[in-house]
């Protein structure tokens, strides 16, 4: 099978159509593209989701937190705490296990997030660092991916591929400074704090939007993918109108990846029927955010400078092509 997530369809077929809900406080349960799972105590939902850290080795801590708290904000909610589980190699050094810790904990304070347990463990198991991190958050409303209506604009904050970018500079810098210019690399090291949309989701959530989904494995056309899949309904997006950095350009195109399909955590989909006024509050906060299309009756189209494309659901994630290439 391919590296990254179990595709959608044998994920649907071979695990969540075997999932029943069995407790009525539990109010949304698995689906292809949610982003978490919510639980209703009295009149607040708790919200709760998990992710993994499989393609970087480095500021795993900083990425783990960031990402999973991402997962929250895109229901609209502050995360408040978070469960770690880290396994390590037989190889690894106990310096570099309390390094990672030192960023989960830096990161988590940062964010106004609590440390509420976890689990750390030396494993033959594994060759690497493993860190999977589950979050919790809770508010009185939340948004759903699968909460998209006919007609909203589709706005996206953020730039596409931003994080696979990053974590393509930082992974396989000695090989691309032979094809990507230093200043380019050494500009996108440090672009690592701007993959949080921890204040989007936040913003969307008290605004009222129909759907948020963050775009993580499957770049951000799977996302867009998921948010039409998870909704029931169809999207008309420009392609031209989805913001990408020169940066994300520049290292895919040396390592002949697709930058549209590459892990993008940093940027958030959103759908509104109030598209400009979501706009000019973004505006006002700075944060970057553009209108990329429509939510529409069906069919998944990307306008390609006036060629009209099918979007695909989602496979494995570009990035790890360049890792099996590498």
């Amino acid at each position: 099978m391919d590296i990254g997530k179990l595709p959608n369809e044998i994920l649907r077929e071979k695990i969540l159509r075997k999932i029943r809900k069995i407790n009525e406080d539990v109010i949304v349960t698995p689906s292809i593209g949610e982003d978490c799972a919510a639980i209703k105590f009295d009149d607040e939902v708790c919200v709760v989701t998990t992710d993994p850290i499989t393609a970087a080795t480095k500021d795993i801590g900083k990425i783990g937190v960031i990402i999973n708290s991402n997962d929250i904000a895109s229901s609209g909610v502050r995360p408040i705490g978070i469960t770690v589980t880290l396994l390590a190699p037989p190889n690894a050094k106990i310096e570099e296990i309390e390094n990672i810790m030192d960023d989960i904990i830096k990161t988590c304070e940062g964010l106004n997030i609590d440390i509420l347990g976890g689990h750390t463990e030396i494993t033959d198991a594994v060759n690497r660092y493993i860190l999977s991190i589950t979050a919790i958050g809770k508010g009185k409303n939340i948004v759903k991916t699968g909460g998209a209506k006919v007609g909203d604009d589709l706005i996206m904050t953020g730039y596409a591929g931003l994080e696979g970018t990053f974590i393509l500079a930082n992974e396989l810098y000695d090989k691309l400074i032979f094809k990507v210019d230093k200043h380019i690399l050494d500009k996108v090291k440090k672009m690592q704090p701007s993959i949080s949309v921890l204040e989007v989701g936040l913003v969307a959530g008290k605004f009222g939007v129909n759907s948020m989904h963050d775009a993580t494995e499957g770049g951000i056309l799977g996302a867009i993918w998921e948010v039409a899949a998870s909704s029931g309904k169809g999207v008309y997006v420009y392609k031209d109108k989805i913001p990408m950095l020169e940066e994300t350009k520049s290292i895919c195109n040396a390592l002949g990846l697709d930058p549209y399909r590459l892990i993008s955590s940093g940027a958030m989909l959103i759908s509104t029927s109030k598209g400009e006024e979501l706009l000019n509050i973004f505006k006002e906060k700075g944060i970057h955010a553009s209108i990329i299309g429509k939510i529409t009756e069906k069919d998944i189209i990307l306008n390609d400078g006036g060629k009209e494309i099918e979007i695909k659901e989602p496979s494995s994630d570009e990035i790890y092509k360049a890792f099996k290439e590498d």
